[in-house]
């Protein structure tokens, strides 16, 4: 799903679970990716879960809040500071990242209108993909 392969300053353990990430065509759960990665010596969720913060940290994974789940990054200069959309597909379970200027300069002023300084955004759009309608 990526196009992320090698970040220069990643750790073991964070590359390996980068790398499931990248093979799986769905998002993944801390404690699936635990499961894949047994055999590389992953013994603990703790493990996973301090991989996956430091690759969201770094833009190069995302979390789906409403799967409990994350997903490699699909653009190759994902911004850290602007609005990550997702289009998720309840019955296959495929998800296509989204880069929209206007969405993110609609979400910024809506924010600026209240006062509010955003900080991070995802959203989420759940539905049926070309394929399962």
């Amino acid at each position: 799903m990526g196009t992320h392969l090698h970040h220069p300053t990643l750790k073991k353990n964070q590359q390996l679970v980068q790398d499931v990430l990248l093979a799986s065509s769905s998002p993944l759960s801390a404690y699936s990716i635990l499961d894949v990665l047994r055999d590389q010596g992953f013994r603990a969720p703790l493990q996973v879960y301090r991989a996956l913060d430091k690759l969201v940290e770094f833009g190069l994974v995302h979390k789906l809040e409403s799967l409990n789940a994350f997903v490699a990054c699909s653009h190759e200069e994902c911004e850290l500071d602007e609005p990550a959309a997702f289009m998720i597909c309840e019955t296959c379970e495929g998800v296509s990242e989204l880069n929209d200027s206007k969405l993110t300069g609609y979400l910024g002023k809506l924010a600026s209108k209240e006062n509010f300084t955003l900080k991070h955004t995802t959203v989420e759009l759940h539905g049926l993909c070309s394929n399962c309608e």
